[in-house]
């Protein structure tokens, strides 16, 4: 039987077998979290580690995704929501990260061959070890 999540995989066409590479490397580095598909935009990203989050526009708090990755046109994005000593985690580490391009909390490569793993890994540890009691910065921003 598919789920969902799969249904999500198999809708992403010549990029499925991608994002499933890029899932195993998120959930061996963040076991713990949980994974869900989250509305975005039009379409929908594989979230990780759900967390409450108010945006400045918002009159309620919601939940967001820690972790989401995302099939866009040309390249994967990896969303990585956290913020450590007042900067942006995936922004601190984008020169060790390899052939990326980065925003503040995207991480945009068009393959994981492009990546240093073993870095994304640990970026990924690191930003579940500071949002560990539920306190994420990031979502105060």
């Amino acid at each position: 039987m598919t789920g969902p999540i799969e249904e999500w995989f198999a809708a992403a066409g010549p990029r499925a077998e991608e994002l499933r590479r890029v899932d195993a490397l998120v959930r061996a580095a963040a076991p713990g979290l949980d994974r869900q598909l989250v509305a975005a935009g039009s379409g929908q990203v594989l979230g990780y580690g759900m967390m409450p989050y108010r945006p400045r526009s918002a009159r309620e708090t919601t939940q967001w995704p820690l972790i989401a990755l995302a099939a866009q046109k040309r390249h994967l994005s990896l969303y990585v929501c956290a913020v450590v000593d007042g900067a942006y985690l995936p922004e601190t580490r984008a020169e060790r990260l390899g052939r990326v391009s980065c925003g503040k909390s995207c991480i945009r490569f068009s393959s994981l061959d492009r990546i240093d793993s073993g870095e994304l890994s640990a970026l990924l540890r690191d930003a579940v070890a500071a949002t560990s009691t539920g306190v994420n910065a990031y979502f105060a921003t």
